[in-house]
C-alpha cells in the first residue's frame, strides 16, 4: 500500500461521515429538485426518481432508529416512525429527506461512534451505520443524477471508501452463503482498479478456489478498470457501464463483467 493511498481515506472519521450524510442528502435534494419525479432511474429501473429518494429517506430513517433505540436485533420496517411524507407535493418530499438525514445524524452524534447496535453485516455498532448510511447517499445521489442529467462528484477520499465497502459487502455476502457471491472464485485470475487521476488509488482483487482477497497494489491482473476514480467507483458499483467511454477495460472484459454480474444484490 503507498502511503498516498493510504493517506486517501485516513481522515473519515465518524464525524466526517455523520457529515457527510448531510451533504450528500443536500446534494441529492439540489437534484431531485425541479426534476420528473417519475422518470425511470436508468441504474435502478424498477424505481422511479421519487421511488429513488424513498428508499433514500427510508433507509436514513430505518438505520437511524436501529441507533436511537440501541436496537440488539433488527427493526421491522413497518415500525420506523415517519416512513413517508406527509404528501405528494415534491416540496413535502425535499422536506422530509433532510428531516430524516438530520434525525439519523443526530441519533449516530448522541450515540458515539462505538455503540453496541445490531447490524445485518459483520460489525454491529453505530460506526458501521455511520460509514454505511453515507455511502448509501453516494451511490444513490449517483442514480439521482444520471436520472435527472446533471453533474456529479465525490471527494476521492469518499470514493476510494465505497470501492472499500463495496468489497467488505460482497466478501460478506459470499461469506454469508449469498448464491451470486459464491460463484466469485477462481485461482489465477485477477482485477485491477486503477485511478487515473489519483496517485495510488489502485486495488487489485486475487481471485481464488474458495473465494476472493484484494490489496491495494499496482500489478498485472487478468483484466484492469482504469479511469478517473469516481468513474471507476461508479463502474465497480454498477452505477455507470463498463463499456463507458469514461473509463478503459484492458485484458480479460469477460471476467470483470463476470465479477459485476455476481456483485449485484443490494
Amino acid at each position: 500500500m503507498s502511503p498516498l493511498t493510504q493517506d486517501l481515506t485516513q481522515d473519515l472519521t465518524y464525524d466526517r461521515y455523520c457529515d457527510e450524510i448531510i451533504a450528500r442528502t443536500d446534494a441529492l435534494r439540489d437534484t431531485v429538485r425541479g426534476a420528473d419525479l417519475g422518470a425511470t432511474v436508468p441504474t435502478c429501473p424498477d424505481w422511479t426518481l421519487r421511488e429513488l429518494a424513498l428508499h433514500v429517506g427510508r433507509a436514513h430513517r430505518w438505520a437511524g432508529e436501529i441507533v436511537r433505540t440501541r436496537a440488539t436485533e433488527a427493526v421491522p420496517h413497518e415500525q420506523v416512525p415517519d416512513s413517508a411524507p406527509g404528501s405528494d407535493d415534491p416540496a413535502a418530499l425535499d422536506a422530509w429527506l433532510a428531516d430524516g438525514a438530520a434525525g439519523t445524524v443526530g441519533a449516530l452524534r448522541a450515540a458515539g461512534p462505538e455503540q453496541k447496535v445490531w447490524s445485518w453485516a459483520w460489525e454491529g455498532s453505530t460506526g458501521f451505520w455511520a460509514r454505511r448510511v453515507a455511502h448509501e447517499t453516494i451511490v444513490h445521489h449517483a442514480d439521482a443524477a444520471v436520472t435527472a442529467g446533471t453533474g456529479y462528484e465525490v471527494a476521492p477520499a469518499l470514493a476510494a471508501d465505497t470501492i472499500e465497502e463495496w468489497l467488505e459487502i460482497v466478501d460478506f455476502a459470499r461469506s454469508a452463503g449469498d448464491a451470486q457471491a459464491a460463484e466469485l472464485t477462481g485461482a489465477g485470475r485477477s482485477i485491477h482498479l486503477h485511478a487515473t487521476d489519483v496517485p495510488g488509488a489502485e486495488w487489485l482483487i486475487e481471485l481464488g478456489e474458495e473465494g476472493f482477497t484484494w490489496r491495494r497494489a499496482h500489478e498485472k491482473a487478468t483484466v484492469a478498470l482504469r479511469g478517473p476514480l469516481t468513474d471507476v467507483m461508479l463502474v465497480f458499483n454498477r452505477r455507470l457501464a463498463a463499456d463507458s467511454d469514461r473509463v478503459e477495460v484492458l485484458g480479460d472484459t469477460e471476467l470483470l463483467d463476470f465479477w459485476l454480474e455476481r456483485a449485484a444484490f443490494g
